[in-house]
């Protein structure tokens, strides 16, 4: 019997995959197009999930570089600009990777992790017993598992014949159009990189620019094709039905910005997408029995601001230790039902921003005498500072005492002094186990019964005021500077009964 069958191999199902592996349990994943697909999706990760890389080992491996992530200095909120550079403790990590590369590195890792990847299998039916899942493939197999993970996508199989409702909105109010091009040097600014649009401005990089008449975005990605996006409200110029062709794109650009722009094709293979509409869902429940589900499958949002990784992949950090736990048959009762607890919550801040900043970004007199308000607010570096926060998902909290300050955070970059010298956090949880941080020398005879899924590691704490940390796999903290009775009970929770 398959430990855990995970439906889809994109990043969500890949990383869920490595995280299983590294805690023990062996999973397979199945994927219904035969070769990995190459239509440009995502255009890179923002937020707290680059911190997370790096804590896996896998920043490095993207960026080709051993330096640790550093916050960006500046950002965008609903096409307004963002100086992060104002705030003393700025949370917001960006990592310009095209989501084709971050797939083939994790591939590569779960490879290495020896997880099972079947690709051209595609999922048509499901039962559950109540030890396992049944699980029926196109070409007449049938594979049987512990347990079930879609990470198929909006449109995931898994969750419809799970059974599982997927409330929400679709609004077809807008059309957005994007394209791979080209511009001549002549119309990019040399100062910022912007696009030089002569009769209206510069359109600065990397930022929704808004105009009474829609909003366009110009991103020059270093090393790949530069990217122009459009969207209007309404259009009823083309139809889904008609593919979309470059001439639309730059009528869409002169409707926007009032002026024309000399955009080229792409030097060879491009994208040409347009988009009407959107979906903002998010599924009536996480877990049906042994089936459960990550990432986009559980819910789809606006994708302005970048949001989608940053959820998704924490979504498989959470669900995997802890599904793992339960495979392995340490896990106490209620663990896997927190993957919804913790996890939807944060789904739903998300939804609650990206709305925020689709209403910021659309067209009409009351939304520009909004965000005239909104720009005052926005000189108040606290307020900054939440909106970053909101957005890197650096205000996540998962269920704790509030007394208790860091617990239920995400742990922050220590750095461990001792006999083993100078380690950040982010080496020391390469391995996806539970850590115990102690700068005492107290704690490791209170752990000892835990000691076959808990390690410990003494040495002096730097970049915390804390003295000992327990740091759970996915690296938020379930425990701090307490005594023994709470330690103890922080280690049962999380980690189920000793030895």
């Amino acid at each position: 019997m398959i430990d855990v069958l995970i439906v889809g191999a994109g990043p969500n199902g890949l990383m869920l995959a490595c995280e299983l592996a590294l805690a023990g349990v062996h999973p397979v994943v199945l994927e219904r197009h035969p070769t990995p697909g190459g239509e440009p999706r995502a255009n890179g990760l923002v937020g707290q999930v680059v911190r997370l890389l790096d804590r896996r080992g896998l920043y490095a491996r993207l960026t080709g570089e051993n330096t640790p992530p550093t916050p960006q200095p500046a950002f965008a909120f609903g096409a307004f600009p963002l100086d992060l550079t104002v705030l003393a403790d700025n949370p917001h990590y960006v990592l310009g990777v095209p989501q084709a590369q971050l797939e083939a590195t994790l591939a590569a890792r779960a490879a290495e992790l020896g997880v099972d990847v079947r690709r051209g299998h595609e999922v048509v039916d499901l039962r559950q017993r109540p030890d396992a899942v049944e699980v029926d493939l196109a070409d007449g197999t049938r594979l049987t598992a512990r347990f079930l993970v879609g990470a198929d996508g909006g449109r995931s199989v898994v969750r419809r014949i799970a059974g599982i409702e997927f409330p929400g909105v679709t609004n077809d109010r807008s059309v957005s159009r994007t394209a791979t091009v080209t511009v001549p040097a002549s119309s990019l600014d040399p100062g910022t990189g912007g696009l030089l649009a002569p009769g209206y401005g510069v359109v600065p990089p990397f930022q929704h620019t808004r105009t009474p008449r829609g909003v366009i975005a110009w991103a020059p990605f270093p090393g790949r094709p530069a990217l122009v996006s459009t969207t209007e409200w309404p259009d009823a110029s083309t139809s889904d039905e008609t593919a979309m062709t470059l001439a639309e794109l730059r009528a869409s650009v002169t409707r926007v910005l009032g002026v024309d722009l000399p955009l080229g094709p792409p030097d060879g293979p491009g994208l040409l997408r347009r988009l009407s509409g959107g979906n903002t869902r998010i599924a009536a429940r996480y877990r049906a029995g042994r089936v459960l589900l990550v990432g986009d499958a559980a819910h789809v949002h606006p994708a302005i601001g970048g949001p989608g990784l940053n959820l998704g992949l924490q979504d498989a950090v959470n669900l995997g230790w802890k599904l793992a736990a339960t495979v392995r048959g340490w896990a106490p009762e209620d663990l896997l039902d927190t993957y919804e607890t913790e996890r939807r919550p944060v789904a739903e801040r998300v939804v609650m921003s990206t709305r925020a900043q689709s209403a910021l970004i659309s067209p009409g007199d009351e939304i520009t005498g909004l965000r005239e308000l909104f720009a005052e607010l926005l000189r108040i570096p606290e307020v900054t500072g939440h909106i970053a926060a909101l957005m890197s998902g650096a205000d996540v909290r998962y269920p704790a005492d509030p007394a208790e300050e860091m617990v239920g955070r995400s742990a922050p970059d220590v750095v461990v002094r001792g006999d083993q010298g100078v380690v950040r956090l982010a080496e020391l949880t390469r391995t996806a186990r539970p850590l115990l941080l102690d700068s005492t020398g107290t704690w490791a005879g209170v752990a000892a019964p835990w000691r076959d899924r808990v390690d410990v590691v003494t040495g002096h704490l730097e970049g915390t005021t804390a003295t000992a940390l327990l740091v759970r796999p996915d690296c938020f903290v379930a425990w701090s500077d307490g005594d023994a009775d709470t330690l103890r009970a922080a280690l049962t929770r999380h980690f189920g009964r000793p030895l």
